[in-house]
């Protein structure tokens, strides 16, 4: 559970470590407030938003079993758990 969490806060975080790059790469101060001021944060916010929301819906359509696949839940047969498989 810890990966996919992870991963959707480093794609969060892509925006502003590429405003950050810039931000280098032009010797502008990275630290600086004025840098980093309110409007373009909240530009950045909701391009990380839709960069999240964007990977949510990759993740749904493009992974999983494939459809009208039928799961045979994990079981006990003969006093052997047996993995649930995708059919």
């Amino acid at each position: 559970m810890i990966r996919p969490v992870l991963t959707e806060i480093g794609i969060f975080l892509i925006p502003f470590a590429v405003y950050a790059l810039f931000l280098i790469a032009t010797r502008s101060g990275v630290f600086a407030k004025s840098s980093w001021p309110l409007p373009l944060i909240a530009k950045l916010v909701l391009g990380a938003l839709l960069l999240v929301v964007v990977s949510f819906v990759m993740l749904a359509h493009f992974s999983g079993a494939p459809p009208n696949s039928t799961y045979i839940p994990a079981h006990i047969d003969d006093g052997k758990l047996v993995p649930g498989v995708e059919k």
